[in-house]
């Protein structure tokens, strides 16, 4: 069985390359995952490509399997989907989903994995990550039957949220997002869609995910007296200001932060192991592929991920593929 790989470093800031890699053996207990897929989460990782972690936020930000330390050398990601080629009978030929970095093959811990189901697709599976953060920003705002939602930043982690909300019982939902392409994806996960000037208010929750002070500020103005905006948008180095004053106090306005490095105390029977495996059995809904807007090979990562940054490749979900020979 081959004990050798190869994974995506940030070199520095902006900069990225291939690396061979040397496998140790999968002992008692460990697995080792051939990868067939892994995913660009757009906003966190070229956050960290860019070096845009600030310094309070490194041990905060580290991903489960992370080598190296921002701002780099770094070995980031947390979207993999392989096959189980060594390990306990139970998993050995068994697709799996593990917060790993971009690495053609890895030997990881067997907890560390989480069989996918039968009825959810591979190439669909890279979404897991992402669609568990909509589960728990969900967990945590409670939406009730027949609200009125707003989500605005139709990126990937809104799009899974609204992708989400459009299952609830009578739940009026609308994607809010200044890009009028989003449109047809949220046509396409079953919900209405508005630009931000355009959007409707005396909304009882906004989920905000575009990472932008602007849309923030939006978020308020849409709510009806005393709704909720759920904060789940990830600003870096950024500073962020907001118009607390005005109306803000008077109709008693609401912002939280979720976030998915814990599970939401709204469930405190539930483990992050519960929490996955929810997302993965939600993601037999084919309709979760409008998610995915783009594919390149792992060979063409130090090339894709600065053109994601800089906007060039418009994405949502950028998914990687790895050949079989790998």
């Amino acid at each position: 069985m081959k004990h050798t790989g190869r994974a995506f470093w940030i070199d520095s800031p902006g900069r990225g390359g291939i690396r061979d890699v040397t496998l140790s053996a999968p002992g008692e207990g460990e697995v080792l995952v051939r990868t067939l897929f892994s995913g660009v989460s757009r906003g966190t990782e070229t956050l960290v490509f860019r070096g845009g972690v600030p310094v309070s936020q490194h041990t905060a930000m580290r991903a489960p399997f992370q080598e190296g330390d921002f701002p780099g050398p770094v070995k980031y990601g947390y979207l993999s989907v392989g096959v189980v080629e060594e390990g306990p009978a139970a998993l050995e030929g068994r697709t799996v989903f593990c917060l790993y970095p971009h690495q053609t093959r890895y030997v990881v811990p067997a907890t560390a994995v989480t069989p996918v189901p039968d009825t959810v697709p591979a190439e669909r599976a890279v979404l897991a990550g992402t669609v568990e953060t909509a589960v728990n920003a969900l967990w945590d705002a409670a939406p009730l039957v027949g609200d009125r939602i707003a989500v605005v930043g139709g990126g990937m982690v809104g799009c899974s949220v609204a992708a989400l909300l459009a299952r609830f019982p009578g739940v009026r939902v609308q994607l809010v997002d200044a890009d009028p392409s989003r449109a047809k994806i949220a046509e396409a996960l079953g919900v209405g869609f508005a630009t931000p000037e355009d959007a409707d208010g005396d909304r009882d929750l906004v989920v905000h995910a575009s990472a932008t002070e602007q849309g923030l500020a939006r978020s308020l103005e849409l709510l009806t007296a005393e709704g909720t905006v759920l904060e789940l948008s990830w600003y870096g180095d950024r500073q962020v200001s907001l118009p607390l004053g005005e109306a803000f106090h008077s109709r008693r306005l609401v912002i939280r932060s979720s976030q998915v490095g814990t599970v939401s105390p709204a469930r405190p029977n539930r483990t992050y192991a519960d929490r996955l495996a929810v997302a993965l059995d939600l993601l037999a809904d084919p309709a979760l592929d409008a998610l995915i807007t783009g594919e390149s090979a792992f060979e063409e990562l130090p090339d894709v991920l600065p053109r994601l940054v800089s906007g060039e490749v418009p994405a949502l979900c950028h998914r990687v593929r790895y050949d079989e020979s790998d």
